[in-house]
């Protein structure tokens, strides 16, 4: 009889299954990861899952110099979109302590300021995100939390974002690259770069604006992508689009476990198309040349 009553359990389910697939948009990488769309997968289940688990996740973003004023509205959207009922660690780099404003969070997040240095050009502060990442992922992070998700401070979160994103390593479909063609990809093709990538080569472009998985996959992807870049500058090279550049050579050959639709990061600036049922995690218009000078 148990082995019964498991049967009808098993399928009750299988309608909300069933009915996730979609027909509109790639949903499997070559590789069987999964490629996450709206109504590709059930919350409900999910969320049992992880808090039965009770996983912690850190969410780590870079406000150095000027971009300190886009710390608030990031966190206040946050709290209202992001892992709604799990347990949050905000991670804020910056150069500028005194400017991160103190915020009230829900129960059983926690907000860490940690004090980096600033580099001269923008380009530098992007790349050496790298390092950082690195660096605190194996001193700091393994010990308090069990995923990462590493993001743009410049954004603001307009839908929920849970649980459905966490995977050993995944990264994100690139907004701007929506149904260009691989030779379009606008990889580093420097054969002398340790990001170059030929043209007949390249899965999906992934943005460098949001990645994670857990701390030990972080690790290894932010170890690689300094390295690289540090042999590089040895090379008087600079990749095409720095740290962006490197992680889309390190996915090519560790294939990430999970591959998140552009939902998860959009600007509006590109329309609406009709696959795009939902903009989770949205640009904040700017000024480039004046945010970052």
């Amino acid at each position: 009889m148990d082995s019964i009553k498991g049967k009808f359990h098993i399928t009750n389910f299988l309608p909300c299954l069933v009915s996730s697939r979609r027909s509109d948009v790639l949903m499997m990488t070559p590789w069987f990861a999964p490629i996450v769309w709206d109504g590709t997968y059930n919350i409900d289940i999910l969320n049992a899952h992880f808090q039965q688990r009770n996983v912690c996740i850190g969410l780590t973003v870079f406000a150095i110099k000027k971009y300190t004023v886009f710390v608030q509205t990031f966190i206040e959207t946050a709290e209202k979109y992001f892992m709604v009922g799990h347990k949050v660690n905000y991670y804020v780099f910056t150069d500028r302590v005194t400017d991160i404003p103190i915020m009230e969070l829900a129960e059983g997040r926690q907000m860490r300021v940690l004090r980096v240095p600033a580099y001269q050009r923008w380009q530098d502060v992007s790349m050496r995100r790298m390092e950082m990442l690195r660096d605190y992922s194996y001193q700091q992070f393994r010990g308090e939390v069990d995923y990462l998700v590493c993001v743009d401070v410049d954004m603001r979160f307009s839908d929920e974002v849970g649980v459905e994103i966490l995977s050993d390593l995944f990264g994100t479909l690139h907004p701007g690259m929506c149904g260009a063609k691989r030779e379009h990809y606008t990889y580093e093709r420097n054969p002398q770069s340790e990001a170059y990538i030929p043209f007949d080569e390249g899965d999906f472009y992934y943005a460098g604006g949001y990645f994670g998985g857990n701390i030990e996959e972080i690790y290894k992807l932010t170890n690689f992508c300094h390295n690289a870049m540090m042999a590089d500058k040895d090379k008087n090279i600079e990749a095409i689009w720095h740290d962006e550049s490197y992680l889309n050579k390190y996915f090519l050959y560790h294939k990430p476990t999970k591959v998140l639709s552009p939902e998860y990061l959009w600007d509006n600036g590109f329309g609406i198309p009709k696959f795009l049922k939902r903009q989770r995690f949205v640009a904040v218009p700017k000024n480039h040349n004046e945010i970052r000078n």
